[in-house]
């Protein structure tokens, strides 16, 4: 290989490279998909279930994976079963940590998309007493 198409092998690799900005800005507008009432594989559809290797913005270097959803829980209460799927949809701290402040909570309720937002989550939280960590 010659050092002109190696230098243009590594050009073309960087151009595909995927930041945490990016997952974050895709995910953000994949939440205008949403409707209420979308059952569970729906939401996933719209929402996404890959895991993208991101990339630093600056070195172009790996830097960790995001799962779509990033991270799910699941909750009995008042008679309904919950679960919760965070994806990644904002950025507070340039700290290389995705905390719980940066996911956005999307609640389905008995497998159907209820709401979405840490207020509405909140809500939920606080009307059935549901105990979180």
């Amino acid at each position: 290989m010659t050092v002109r198409s190696a230098l243009l092998l590594a050009v073309l690799s960087l151009t595909a490279c995927i930041t945490a900005d990016a997952v974050k800005t895709q995910n953000r507008e994949r939440l205008s998909l949403l409707s209420i009432g979308m059952t569970k594989p729906q939401v996933l559809a719209a929402m996404g279930t890959e895991s993208i290797q991101v990339f630093d913005r600056v070195s172009g270097l790996p830097a960790g994976k995001i799962n779509n959803p990033y991270r799910t829980e699941a909750h009995q209460a008042g008679g309904q079963q919950w679960e919760i799927l965070l994806y990644y949809t904002d950025l507070k701290a340039s700290d290389g940590a995705i905390t719980d402040d940066e996911l956005t909570p999307l609640v389905l309720k008995n497998g159907v998309l209820d709401g979405w937002g840490w207020s509405y989550w909140r809500g939920i939280v606080e009307t059935y007493e549901i105990r979180i960590r």
